[in-house]
């Protein structure tokens, strides 16, 4: 009895044949943009410099 495979496994399957370093390509990109260490001091001056907002931003200037 075969078992049934949908056409988006089939395409999968196929894809990770004919390039078989698909995956850790995807995972260099991802950590090019994601996998970061934070700095904590810079985190710390980033709060530090925060402006407090006021509670209506449109309205600040009318008398």
């Amino acid at each position: 009895m075969a078992l049934y495979k949908s056409d988006i496994t089939k395409f999968i399957e196929e894809l990770r044949e004919r390039k078989p370093d698909l995956e850790s390509s995807q995972r260099e990109g991802r950590s090019l943009l994601w996998d970061r260490q934070q700095d904590p001091e810079f985190s710390r001056q980033a709060r530090q410099a925060k402006v407090r907002q006021t509670p209506y931003v449109y309205y600040q200037n009318v008398d």
